[in-house]
């Protein structure tokens, strides 16, 4: 096999093992499964990722990634730090089925008992922690924020964030998509010194 035919299969591999986790989760999912779906051997995932759980951990990666890429795009656009604050709101609220919410949700509870996941997961959670205290720092140094601590707001909003996505994608009809951006709203503007109303 050449180096770009394994490239191209382990990609493919990746995103039949996304599509099973998906219907699957984490916990389920088997190589077996992985195999059957992409109609390779066994031999063949084991030979790009030697364990279950590397597995796992890359094929959650590979899902965060696409977030990942998306997020950078807002943040190393030429946009000021607001127009990207809204942004980053935006780009976290689950849409639509939120498979990649349930992706995270599912990477997080996994995390607790496969510490390879676990590795990746606080790698990517905090890169994304990192990004958004980049902004504001970046929007307090312009004056468009007030906040003595950009890095513990980062925290904050992200901690609502979180905790309010996991409600919107896991039960049905407890919290609307309209809440979730409205009080999302109003969390990162008492932490950055706006109005709610500035970050619409």
């Amino acid at each position: 096999m050449t180096r770009r035919a394994a490239e191209i299969r382990l990609d493919a591999l990746l995103r039949t093992a996304c599509d099973v986790i998906g219907q699957r989760g984490l916990a389920n999912t088997r190589t077996a499964d992985v195999a059957q779906a992409a109609g390779v051997s066994q031999a063949l995932v084991f030979y790009h990722f030697a364990t279950k759980e590397r597995l796992l951990a890359q094929a959650f990666a590979y899902a965060v990634e696409q977030d990942l890429a998306r997020l950078d795009a807002v943040t190393r656009s030429g946009a000021p730090p607001l127009t990207k604050l809204r942004r980053i709101l935006r780009l976290y609220t689950p849409a639509g089925r939120a498979i990649s919410w349930s992706m995270w949700i599912d990477g997080w509870a996994e995390s607790l008992r496969t510490p390879e996941l676990e590795k990746v997961s606080r790698k990517l959670d905090l890169r994304w922690r990192q990004d958004l205290a980049t902004v504001i720092s970046d929007g307090v140094g312009e004056g468009s924020f007030v906040c003595t601590d950009p890095a513990g707001a980062a925290w904050r909003i992200s901690a609502v964030m979180d905790g309010l996505a996991v409600q919107l994608a896991v039960h049905d009809r407890v919290i609307s998509r309209r809440q979730f951006a409205e009080w999302v709203r109003l969390v990162a503007a008492r932490e950055l010194g706006l109005a709610a109303e500035q970050l619409e």
